[in-house]
């Protein structure tokens, strides 16, 4: 039973493997879960994806894995995403990013969006994402280090910040410039300090491994699908794409080589 995650910034590869055997890959683009689906995995994990400059993962390929009796999961950042809006037809989502994405709690994809490093540092988080935030704030609530109309101010400046300066130390400054009384912060930042931030997405892209574990050893059967997948034109140019791209990785690495 071969099963393949794709993770990054979310949780590192080195983290995955104490909790599921698998192969970890970098964060996915458009074409990389049909490439890997034509190895014929029993499951493919989504956590991490790129998105913006790069071609996101396309919900045409998942659909296509499903169709070839392929179990595909996700969960805390794009696999969120995907499991939210392709949960009707198998594909399984886990954790409470997933969930609040699913009950429409959350809409915008940016609540799970960040900044990070390149492959060669592993992918090194560089902000953080708002649903991170969202989660320390309410923890620093139920504590007592807050209140729930601090809690509620706080969001909702993070919530105006643009994804890649979402980190602390920005939010603290301009909660202070927008009249957040020192205290508030002040009892946030010890909060901090004591406890640590909470890494939600973290937690739940763990769980989802821990969920491949389990649900694949029970279930080792194929995927099976109670719907007609459609080879339709958009479909035909992301694999012509994929299977370009690969040859060429293919072709520039032997001469690496």
């Amino acid at each position: 039973m071969t099963l393949y995650v794709f993770t990054g910034p979310t949780l590192s590869a080195e983290e995955g493997r104490r909790e599921l055997d698998a192969v970890f890959l970098p964060p996915v683009a458009q074409g990389d879960v049909y490439l890997v689906a034509r190895k014929k995995p029993s499951a493919i994990g989504i956590i991490d994806g790129f998105f913006e400059h790069v071609l996101s993962v396309s919900h045409k390929e998942i659909l296509w894995a499903m169709s070839q009796g392929i179990h595909v999961f996700g969960a805390a950042s794009m696999g969120a995403l995907r499991a939210a809006e392709l949960e009707a037809f198998g594909m399984v989502g886990v954790g409470a990013v997933f969930e609040a994405f699913r009950a429409g709690d959350l809409e915008a994809d940016d609540e799970v969006a960040i900044t990070h490093a390149t492959a060669e540092e592993r992918y090194r988080p560089t902000s953080v994402a708002m649903v991170d935030i969202r989660a320390t704030l309410c923890a620093a609530e139920a504590a007592g280090a807050i209140g729930g109309e601090a809690r509620t101010t706080l969001e909702r400046i993070g919530k105006k910040l643009f994804y890649p300066d979402r980190c602390y130390p920005i939010l603290m400054a301009t909660a202070a410039k927008d009249g957040v009384a020192p205290e508030v912060l002040n009892g946030l930042c010890a909060f901090i300090a004591k406890h640590g931030q909470v890494d939600r997405k973290r937690l739940d892209a763990l769980a989802m491994l821990r969920n491949m574990r389990e649900s694949m050893v029970d279930n080792s059967m194929t995927k099976r699908i109670t719907w007609h997948f459609e080879h339709t034109d958009a479909w035909e140019y992301i694999r012509r794409n994929a299977e370009q791209r690969n040859s060429f990785s293919d072709h520039h690495n032997t001469h690496e080589r």
